[in-house]
């Protein structure tokens, strides 16, 4: 690179740095954020999970509530385990709900986990909330949409919750600050290739 191309690039960057550091100082509000990671693609609970450990590192009190994975092992939560001392982690489902086959036990357990989940909201040292799969439980109407929505606009106003799965109702996207969509672009489950630890779970 040439002095004269080295010059004009450090101009560009300098110009750049300028309209980026002006649009950072605009930005005034702390607030606990509602966040939706939503959409077919695969990775929704994984990226709440980089989230989660992004707080715990900042050693802020975080929490867990699981709506419809059951209680095999996970590797996040094997790994998480070891915060122990700062994350609070509840599995409620009862598995998916093609295995259950059995609404009314379904719909039982989305209450039991949205109970707690209700319960954790109110912890005044808790700094994030994941609520995984919350999504589903929404889609199927194992809980009231209206009545979640209207619960997590309640929150004590420093909690930033995370709620994760296919399928986020009008009215919760609405209510968020931060959604997420994955898409699908290529999946090796569709070529055949069977889930697997540290990928999938």
């Amino acid at each position: 690179m040439s002095d004269s191309d080295a010059a004009r690039h450090r101009a560009r960057m300098q110009a750049r740095k300028a309209v980026q550091d002006a649009e950072v100082a605009r930005k005034t509000i702390e607030k606990g954020l509602l966040m939706v990671n939503t959409g077919r693609g695969k990775g929704k609970s994984t990226a709440g999970f980089g989230l989660l450990l992004r707080m715990l590192g900042h050693e802020r009190r975080c929490g867990v509530v699981q709506f419809i994975k059951g209680q095999w092992q996970t590797g996040e939560r094997a790994a998480l385990a070891r915060f122990d001392d700062l994350l609070d982690w509840h599995v409620m489902g009862e598995g998916f709900t093609w295995e259950t086959q059995d609404r009314a036990r379904d719909i039982a357990a989305a209450q039991r986990a949205w109970a707690r989940a209700t319960a954790m909201m109110q912890e005044p040292a808790l700094a994030l909330l994941v609520l995984d799969e919350l999504n589903i439980a929404l889609r199927y109407g194992y809980l009231d949409t209206e009545a979640v929505v209207a619960a997590l606009q309640a929150r004590p106003p420093a909690l930033h919750v995370l709620i994760t799965g296919r399928n986020a109702p009008a009215a919760l996207i609405a209510a968020a600050d931060l959604v997420t969509e994955m898409t699908p672009v290529k999946h090796h489950f569709d070529a055949g290739v069977k889930a697997q630890p540290g990928i999938e779970f």
